[in-house]
Parts: structure tokens; C-alpha cells; sequence
């Protein structure tokens, strides 16, 4: 309401100014010693107003000339929106161009048009052949040139990764060491949500500098392999090992047993003290690796504990006098007895410096 009263009292004051502006010319007209007066205060008013109209009537071909351009350039973009449309629901199909490039390319051919558009409409702009107006332009480019680096970098790496198709909206990535669920894909930046519902913020530049491990992409055709290694003691038949680990896996919700894609183990290394597995598992569930990489760890040490088998992680030491194997005794000859372990007594005497004898 303050607002609104301030600025009608500025038009009221106006309006004074102008009433009082026309009354003097009226006023000194009457008498003949004041009629120049009258004829330059009139003349300062009907000067510039005739130069306004004459400078708007000789304008009106550029005027025309700037809507038909602006018209032009409208429509065509409607076209374009329209193919881009049609090209994204999947009712025109061209050959080699993916349908989640039609929104970027409809934004890149919308920005050249505009720009395009603009450098044909920038002849007719009255005053812009004003070396006033072209300096500020310089100024302004100038400006935008050193203020926006960052951005135009991020921009360019948004463009590359859009033709790039490293991924999509909704699939699970893992970006450096972040995972997590694609919710946007913008020019300048890519945000993720975590599987804590963290939604983080990456810019383009930084997606394209680093590498993408995109976990969606194949699962549902290839399947997703999960991994995890466990190490057992040389004493376990690696058979056995093997029959515990995959059934571990099978009794895992979101793991596939098809024939083409039951689990399957390696042996990955014979170290010291133990052998390590690799149990792998398909799954076409990428959204849900957290869970079932929890469930796979839950079923092995299950499997593992009814049979008796000791999971060597982290790893134990054992000390023994050599006479003692480690090979599982399905392996063993039949008349191979284990020997008894060689218990030693000694006795030793230690000297304390104040002289007195330790035993």
C-alpha cells in the first residue's frame, strides 16, 4: 500500500509539472513582448516529440524486417520441437541417432538459431552502429568471456558426455568413488543419489576427466557379476570349498541360477597361510547390490559354520613342530598315521643383576 501511495503521488506530481509546462506557453502568448517565449518553450516539446515520430516512421522497415526474422525463427524452432518430440517417443526413427540425443541436439540447434538469429537482427537495432553501443558490447562479451571458463568447460563436457551415452537417468554408476543412482543429467552438471539417499552434485568436467563404471547397462541382458573373496586354511579339499560357496550364492535372493549363469568360484592365489576364493554371482538387480552383497556375506558365513569349516579372515597363525600336514585326509594314503606331537621340557637358569638366580 506504501508502494502503491508513493507512486501515485509521484504521478500526481507529474502530472502537476506538465499542466503547469502547458499553462506557461498559453499564458505568455497573450501578452506580445512574451509570444517568443511562449513559441520556445512549445518548440522544446514539439521538437523532440517530431523527432521521435519522424525517427519511428523511418524505423518501421527494420521493425518489420526484426518480426519477420523473429516469426521465422519461432516456427522453426516449433518444427524442431516437434521432430525432437516424435523422435523421443519413438514415432520417427533415424538410423544411428539415439533417441536420448533429440532433447540435446533440439537445445544445441535452438541456441545456434537464436544466435544466428540475432547477428541478422543486430544490423536493424537502432543506435547499433553507435560506437557507445559497440563498446558495451565488447564489455559485455569481454565479461562473459572471463567470468565463464568454468562453465563453458562444464558445458563442453556435458555435450560430450550426452553423445557419449556412458549413461542414462536411473542407472546405478559409480563415478570416482561415489555410487549411486542417476536423478538428473544436465548441461553443466550430473547429480547421483546414494544409496543413503544423498543426492550429490558432479560437474560435467569432473565426469569426463574420470572414468564411469556403469552397473545398469548389461544387467538385465548379461547380468551383473558380484564378487567377494573369502580365504580357507590348505587343510579344507578346495572341492568342498567350492559346493559351499556356490550354495551360498544359490540361496541368495536376486542371484540367478540359469544354466548360462549359475555362480561359478576361482581360486585366486595360494598364499602363506591359505587359499583365496572368488565366489562370482550373476544378477540383474544392479539397484539392489547392497542387499544382496549383504545377504551373499550372511548365507557364506552360514554354509560355512554348518560344515564345520573355518573362514581363514582375517588370517590365523598356527605354530607346530613340522610333523604335522595340512592336507585334507580324503588326499592321505591309508596307512599314513599322523605322528604325535614331541613335547619338550626345558630348563633354563637366568643370572638377575642384583645376583639372584631365576629358574
Amino acid at each position: 500500500m506504501q508502494v502503491i501511495l508513493f507512486a501515485l503521488n509521484i504521478i500526481r506530481l507529474l502530472i502537476i509539472a506538465l499542466a503547469l509546462y502547458i499553462a506557461l506557453p498559453l499564458l505568455f502568448s497573450v501578452f506580445p513582448w512574451t509570444r517568443g517565449i511562449a513559441e520556445t518553450l512549445i518548440g522544446w516539446v514539439l521538437s523532440p516529440l517530431k523527432r521521435v515520430g519522424t525517427s519511428f516512421i523511418n524505423y518501421l522497415p527494420n521493425l518489420f524486417t526484426i518480426i519477420v526474422i523473429g516469426a521465422v525463427t519461432h516456427y522453426a524452432i516449433k518444427f524442431l520441437n516437434f521432430i525432437a518430440g516424435e523422435i523421443t517417443n519413438g514415432s520417427l526413427t533415424i538410423p544411428g541417432f539415439y533417441p536420448d540425443w533429440a532433447k540435446p541436439t533440439l537445445n544445441i540447434v535452438k541456441f545456434l538459431m537464436y544466435a544466428f538469429s540475432f547477428i541478422i537482427i543486430f544490423p536493424y537495432l537502432p543506435g547499433s552502429d553507435s560506437p557507445v553501443f559497440q563498446g558495451v558490447s565488447v564489455f559485455v562479451g569481454i565479461l562473459f568471456s572471463l567470468g565463464s571458463s568454468s562453465a563453458i568447460s562444464n558445458a563442453v563436457a556435458g555435450l560430450v558426455i550426452t553423445y557419449m551415452r556412458p549413461f542414462k537417468i536411473g542407472d546405478r554408476i559409480k563415478i570416482g568413488e561415489l555410487t549411486g543412482d542417476v536423478i538428473e543429467k544436465s548441461l553443466l552438471v550430473t547429480r547421483i543419489r546414494t544409496i543413503k539417499n544423498e543426492e550429490i552434485t558432479i560437474p560435467n568436467a569432473s565426469v569426463l576427466s574420470g572414468h564411469t563404471v556403469n552397473y545398469t547397462t548389461s544387467a538385465k541382458e548379461l547380468g551383473l557379476i558380484l564378487y567377494t573373496r573369502v580365504t580357507i586354511g590348505y587343510d579344507v579339499p578346495w572341492k568342498q570349498v567350492h559346493e559351499l560357496l556356490i550354495g551360498a550364492a544359490l540361496a541368495t535372493d536376486g542371484i540367478l541360477a540359469k544354466e548360462d549363469k549359475k555362480p561359478f568360484v576361482l581360486q585366486t592365489s595360494l598364499d602363506d597361510f591359505y587359499v583365496a576364493y572368488q565366489i562370482n554371482a550373476f544378477t540383474n538387480h544392479s539397484h539392489r547390490m547392497a542387499s544382496i552383497y549383504s545377504q551373499l556375506h550372511q548365507n557364506i558365513q552360514d554354509k560355512f559354520n554348518e560344515a564345520g569349516v573355518e573362514i581363514m579372515s582375517p588370517h590365523y597363525r598356527a605354530a607346530r613342530d613340522g610333523n604335522m600336514t595340512t592336507v585334507p585326509a580324503n588326499y592321505l594314503p591309508k596307512d599314513y598315521q599322523v605322528p604325535a606331537f614331541n613335547v619338550k621340557v626345558i630348563k633354563e637358569e637366568r643370572e638377575n643383576r642384583d645376583g639372584t638366580i631365576t629358574h
